[in-house]
């Protein structure tokens, strides 16, 4: 379904009696952390501006296995507000978040709470295969902006629910990043049109979910797990993949072993480009999350044929 067609779905989760909206005290501020970048640009593209942010996975970290500072453990106590996209995702926070102290201000955008066990289950339960908000084995569901449509939604709701905020506000900023989100969708769906005639390949699975948004077959994967070096026979899969592909492209990320997957296609003609799914240099605005999209989409159309339309 197309995600123009999501646009005109109810705001009313956030929006609340004119009866109860008033404005914030001008010297107060909302403190909320963000496991990863992504979900700080969604956060600054609804948030006003007395909400601060700061975001634990720092540049060049991945989030599939980071160590927590301890002055990060002290904004999270901090915190009015805690956003994560779940256990399936962040797991260094799984134990830490299970504490009573952070029940009532943690919210999984995945929709997955931390459940009891969960700190033993984390890197070996089995999941269903699915696209739906909160299923499915890819935990990326940010990169998907109908999903992270979803997210922004979730993220009004609880800021415009806390006392300190001017929920007028709140909801008036969702509406127009609906809109400009829209309008970013049709912009990127068009330019990525000549794309669907290139055999794209991903580092690991984070780029799915924008691939099936947008249309666009995903010829192979490297990895199944980055945490984990593939096995021989996977390897061989991609590289006869590779050698029979239309003008392949592999998206690299810059959180992992680079030399890694050069070895794997040494000796193949393979165009490489590099994309972020923590959107580590995307500036944190409040248009972030549409730069965020349209990076993405640069990055695949780095590796179109000098021919093709751009």
């Amino acid at each position: 379904m197309s995600f123009l067609s999501h646009v005109g779905r109810s705001l009313a989760p956030v929006f609340f009696s004119a009866a109860v909206v008033t404005a914030a005290p001008a010297n107060a501020e909302v403190n909320v952390v963000t496991s990863i970048k992504p979900l700080e640009l969604l956060v600054r593209a609804v948030a006003t501006e007395d909400v601060q942010v700061t975001t634990l996975v720092p540049p060049g970290s991945s989030p599939h296995n980071y160590t927590i500072r301890p002055s990060q453990r002290a904004a999270l106590e901090e915190a009015d507000l805690i956003f994560w996209m779940g256990p399936d995702m962040e797991t260094f926070l799984i134990r830490l978040l299970s504490a009573e102290e952070f029940q009532g201000r943690t919210i999984a955008l995945s929709g997955e709470e931390v459940a009891e066990g969960d700190h033993e289950e984390a890197n070996g339960r089995d999941h269903d295969h699915g696209h739906d908000h909160g299923e499915g084995e890819d935990p990326h569901l940010w990169v998907d902006p109908t999903l992270g449509l979803d997210m922004a939604r979730d993220i009004a709701k609880a800021l415009a629910e806390h006392e300190q905020t001017n929920q007028k506000a709140i909801n008036q900023k969702l509406a127009n990043f609906e809109a400009a989100l829209a309008e970013r969708e049709a912009s990127v769906r068009a330019q990525l049109t000549p794309a669907r005639d290139i055999d794209i390949f991903a580092y690991h699975n984070a780029l799915t979910r924008f691939a099936e948004h947008y249309e666009l077959e995903l010829a192979g994967v490297l990895t199944l797990n980055p945490e984990l070096s593939p096995g021989a026979r996977h390897v061989a899969e991609v590289q006869d993949k590779l050698r029979e592909a239309t003008h392949p492209c592999l998206l690299t990320e810059p959180q992992f072993n680079r030399q890694w997957w050069r070895s794997i296609t040494e000796g193949l003609n393979v165009t490489f480009s590099t994309w972020d799914p923590l959107a580590m240099d995307i500036p944190a605005t409040k248009t972030g999350y549409l730069d965020f999209q349209q990076s993405i989409a640069d990055a695949i159309l780095q590796c179109l044929p000098e021919d093709a339309e751009h």
